[in-house]
């Protein structure tokens, strides 16, 4: 399988490259030239390293998530997995090194004897390229060491996640990076390389525990899995396909358009290999079936791998770099954008695929759980399905309406982007109570040796990170902590300029209100148990940090993200310094509806809280008058009866 799955790969990326041009047979004379050894070597390197990527990936998920456990542990097979996981990431990092020393010698065009180790250096740490290698080679000895760190199924979904993220940072770079819509390109890319590596990774680690005695249940996990990574494969391969091809005709005419046919088939050869896994093996439990489509399988997904590196090196019909490139354009991935109206806030959208993403699927999974909770007959207030939907269209709408554009070149749009994310979206959600939601829907499985959605949603919320995040006093300092760190901290301006920084940016913003309003006013299980009055004292604390921060603002005289703002400074805008103060402004009248709605339901559970104490008095009252025994409170009125006359209290018999 191996043998046959390297061959095709290696024969599909030479034939790609040559078919595409991305190889110069013949030198030009007085142009620069690295040889013919970087030639091939670079997309040899380059194939190799995403293989390796691949199968790190595949088998640290088959342990952690695929297999049945050992009680805490990973199973003998698990174990086994994890030990190749080492080799395969040492020698993914070596390849991604590989990679930044053959990189040099491409883009210089010298030869790789030739390059000097400042040249190599100077690259990995100024240029983006290399700096997203850098990463690759730190996440992928990360996960080395992290797969040796135990073998509890904990560290073994640690190795997991990071080799996951280690996949990442070279999508950033390349084709996508450099198309002018690059917000959609660059995302879509991400989400098609992580679809990929799960599916083909999985398969492979499925294959290598084939001798399981629970091979077909491992399987039929993972054809549930594959399901899902091929329509993510599929739509975000067609998304970022269309950005870089640019029209039909290019499609059919260009090289670069007809190896995206060749892989666009490969991709239907294995959807159908696929839905005859499901159909027929699956079904029959036959596992020689299995075996040998999935072999199939492998080796039609490794020459369509072979193919991806090939166009990572050919030649796009829609240029990376436009023949009078704009300075704006290479920063923001579009062009500046006229004066600010409320049609230009919400026309002229400027979509990202990763928030899309996460709002068609978190809109899709929250409805289908109210579906079936409804199915078995249990009731779910239509209140809360309206507060998450309500939610993740606020979330989409921010991120990919005009006003997204605009949040880019204007501090107060960019404040008012920030407000919505980190207050009104938060509350939403949370009041959709999504947690609850899961508990009831997720489905256990039939072995209880095998961690499912719901069981690893149980783990992360008794976890002692969930424990120490949930605390009043930690949330509020995460919160109020990135607001100031982010804009008094000079980090903005850094955050900006990169795409992957911006993202991480927003998605912080979701994610520290969300755990502040969760531990707030939140209905799910795992947050500590705190008396409402304390929880009043909290919010009011980050009301005053929050007024606070819109009060320095408002008196600063310095620029934030100076550097940014100067360089995408719109000639039809006031100047920085105004257009700041006018953030501040924003920033503080903003907070005022929703801290509001938020005091108003901390003031109705104190309420509900104290009513919920008494009813509890008045039966231990009850109970006391039925069975002629002195009840606490009448104890305790006794104890304050006796200390004001200053005589000592009646002691029990």
């Amino acid at each position: 399988m191996v043998g046959s799955a390297a061959g095709a790969a290696g024969a599909v990326l030479v034939a790609a490259l040559m078919f595409g041009g991305a190889v110069n047979t013949e030198a030009l004379p007085g142009l620069p030239d690295p040889g013919p050894v970087t030639e091939w070597a670079l997309p040899a390197f380059t194939l190799l390293a995403e293989v390796l990527g691949v199968l790190t990936v595949g088998l640290a998920v088959t342990a952690a998530f695929l297999l049945p456990g050992d009680g805490r542990s990973v199973a003998a097979h698990g174990w086994v997995l994890l030990r190749r996981v080492t080799w395969l990431a040492l020698a993914w990092a070596f390849a991604a090194a590989a990679i930044v020393v053959l990189s040099v010698s491409d883009i210089l065009g010298i030869p790789v004897a030739g390059l000097s180790r400042q040249a190599v250096v100077s690259f990995g740490f100024s240029v983006s390229q290399g700096q997203a290698l850098l990463l690759q080679i730190g996440f992928a000895l990360a996960v080395a060491a992290c797969s040796r760190a135990g073998v509890s199924r904990a560290a073994a979904a640690v190795t997991a996640g990071l080799a996951m993220v280690a996949l990442l940072p070279p999508a950033f770079t390349g084709h996508s990076a450099g198309a002018g819509n690059h917000q959609i390109a660059v995302t879509s890319l991400a989400l098609h390389v992580l679809a990929a590596a799960l599916w083909v990774g999985g398969l492979t680690g499925v294959l290598l525990v084939r001798r399981h005695r629970r091979f077909a249940d491992t399987a039929a996990r993972y054809s549930r899995l594959a399901l899902s990574c091929f329509l993510a494969t599929a739509v975000s391969g067609v998304v970022n396909a269309g950005i870089r091809v640019g029209s039909w005709e290019a499609l059919q005419s260009s090289p670069y358009g007809q190896l995206v046919l060749l892989k666009v088939f490969a991709l239907l050869a294995v959807g159908v290999i696929g839905a005859v896994h499901r159909t027929r093996t699956l079904r029959a439990s036959t596992t020689y079936g299995f075996v040998r489509l999935a072999v199939g399988e492998v080796v039609v997904l490794a020459a369509a791998t072979g193919l991806a590196v090939a166009l990572s090196r050919s030649p796009a019909p829609v240029p990376e770099e436009l023949a009078e490139p704009d300075p704006l354009v290479e920063l923001l991935g579009f062009a500046m954008p006229g004066p600010p109206t409320a049609r230009a806030m919400l026309a002229n959208p400027l979509p990202d695929m990763f928030f899309l993403t996460v709002v068609a699927v978190g809109i899709a999974a929250y409805v289908a759980g109210v579906v079936r909770l409804r199915r078995a007959g249990h009731p779910w207030p239509i209140a809360r399905t309206a507060s998450w939907i309500g939610g993740m269209l606020l979330l989409g709408a921010v991120t990919g309406l005009g006003v997204a554009r605009y949040a880019y070149v204007l501090f107060s749009v960019h404040m008012v982007q920030h407000m919505a994310l980190s207050m009104a979206v938060p509350i939403l959600l949370v009041g959709g109570a999504p947690v609850t939601l899961a508990l009831r829907t997720l489905r256990r499985p039939a072995d209880p040796q095998v961690r499912g959605a719901r069981e690893w949603l149980l783990v992360v919320l008794h976890s002692r990170v969930a424990r120490f995040l949930s605390h009043p006093v930690v949330a509020l300092v995460v919160y109020v902590g990135s607001l100031y760190g982010l804009y008094l901290g000079g980090l903005l301006g850094t955050l900006m300029r990169y795409h992957l920084g911006h993202l991480a940016m927003l998605t912080h913003f979701v994610l520290a209100g969300y755990l502040l309003f969760w531990v707030l006013i939140g209905a799910d299980p795992g947050r500590r148990r705190v008396h409402p009055a304390l929880l009043t004292v909290v919010h009011f604390l980050s009301m005053v940090a929050h007024a606070f921060f819109g009060f320095v603002l408002l008196q600063s005289a310095t620029v934030i993200a100076s550097d940014w703002y100067t360089a995408v400074h719109p000639p039809w805008a006031a100047p920085l310094l105004d257009d700041q103060h006018l953030g501040a402004s924003l920033a503080w009248a903003f907070g005022e509806l929703p801290a509001v709605v938020v005091l108003l339901v901390l003031v109705r559970q104190w309420i509900r809280s104290d009513e919920r104490e008494q009813a509890r008095l008045d039966r231990a009252a009850t109970r006391a008058d039925a069975t002629g025994e002195e009840d606490e409170l009448a104890r305790y009125n006794a104890f304050l009866a006796a200390a004001s006359t200053g005589e000592p209290a009646r002691q029990e018999p």
